[in-house]
C-alpha cells in the first residue's frame, strides 16, 4: 500500500480479505464466488458485492420449513468451510405473502441464536415490505425528492432553464425511474406524481394552481406513467428471452400469435407486475 510516498510492509494473508483497500471488493467477490453452489439446488442465491440474499419458495408449510432448514444448514456449512460467520445484526428472515394470506410461523435458530423476523427490508435500493408492495418504498422516496424540489426552488434564479432540467434529470428523474418496471399502479403512486409536478412548475415559474399537461409538453419530460410504461416497455426489449409469445404455448395459427403471452394470474397484485 502507498500512502504519501510510504510503502507498507508485506505480510501474508492466510485468509479472508483485507478491508480498506481497492482491490478489496473485488477479492471479497472471488472469495464467496462458489457460495450459489452449495444452495442452488434448493434456493435463488442473489449476489451483489457484499449483499447476499437468498429466495426460498414452496406452496406446503412443512417442506417450506425443510428447505429453510436445509439451505440455513448449508450456509453455515460453507462459511465454516471459509473461516467465516454470520452476523446475526445484519441478518434477517423475511415472509413474502399476500396480503389476505395468513403467515407461516417459522423459527430459524443457530447456536443459540435466532434470525430476527422482519416485515420490511432493503435489497439494493429498493424497499420491499413483506406484501411486496409499492407503497414502503414510495414512503422512503419522497424525503429524497422533497429535498430536491427544495434545492431547484432555491437554485432558480441563479440558473438557466437547461440547468435546471439537468438538475430535475441527475436528481430528481434519476430516483423516480430507478427500479419503476417493479412499481404498481396503486394510490400511492400519485404522491410521486405530485411531486414531480410540484417540480415541473418549479423550473416554469408557476403557481400551484396552474396544469401542467402543457408544460410537460414544452420540457419534454415524460409524466410519472408514461415514464412507467416506457420503463415497462425497454424492460421487455431488453429481457426479451424471459418472455413467451403465443406461438410458444399453442400451434394455432391467430392474429394474436406473435404477441406475448398472458399467463392467467388469479391476484390483482400479480397482475399489474412485469410477470
Amino acid at each position: 500500500m502507498l500512502n504519501q510516498n510510504y510503502f507498507s510492509i508485506w505480510e501474508e494473508i492466510k485468509h479472508g480479505v483485507p478491508q480498506g483497500s481497492i482491490l478489496g471488493p473485488l477479492l471479497f467477490l472471488f472469495y464467496i464466488n462458489d457460495l450459489p453452489k452449495a444452495i442452488n439446488n434448493k434456493s435463488i442465491p442473489i449476489l451483489f458485492a457484499y449483499d447476499t440474499s437468498t429466495l426460498i419458495t414452496s406452496p406446503k408449510k412443512n417442506d417450506f420449513q425443510i428447505k429453510i432448514t436445509a439451505v440455513f444448514n448449508f450456509i453455515n456449512e460453507w462459511l465454516n468451510t471459509n473461516l467465516l460467520s454470520i452476523n446475526f445484526n445484519k441478518t434477517h428472515y423475511v415472509q413474502f405473502t399476500t396480503k389476505n394470506k395468513p403467515k407461516t410461523h417459522i423459527k430459524i435458530t443457530y447456536d443459540n441464536k435466532q434470525i430476527i423476523t422482519i416485515s420490511n427490508i432493503k435489497c439494493l435500493g429498493i424497499c420491499i415490505n413483506d406484501t411486496i408492495n409499492w407503497k414502503y418504498h414510495i414512503e422512503y422516496t419522497l424525503p429524497k425528492l422533497s429535498v430536491v424540489c427544495y434545492a431547484m426552488r432555491i437554485i432558480k434564479p441563479y440558473m438557466s432553464l437547461e440547468m435546471l432540467k439537468t438538475v430535475y434529470y441527475s436528481n430528481f428523474n434519476s430516483i423516480t425511474n430507478y427500479g419503476l418496471p417493479f412499481g404498481d399502479t396503486s394510490p400511492d403512486s400519485k404522491k410521486i406524481f405530485r411531486m414531480q409536478k410540484s417540480s415541473v412548475r418549479i423550473m416554469m415559474g408557476c403557481r400551484k394552481e396552474v396544469s401542467c399537461r402543457n408544460l410537460f409538453r414544452k420540457l419534454k419530460i415524460l409524466p410519472l406513467m408514461s415514464q412507467y410504461i416506457l420503463s415497462l416497455m425497454m424492460f421487455i426489449i431488453k429481457n426479451r428471452n424471459q418472455f413467451t409469445v403465443n406461438s410458444e404455448i399453442q400451434n394455432i395459427n391467430t392474429t394474436q400469435h406473435t404477441n406475448l403471452h398472458q399467463p392467467t394470474l388469479n391476484t390483482t397484485g400479480y397482475q399489474q407486475e412485469i410477470y
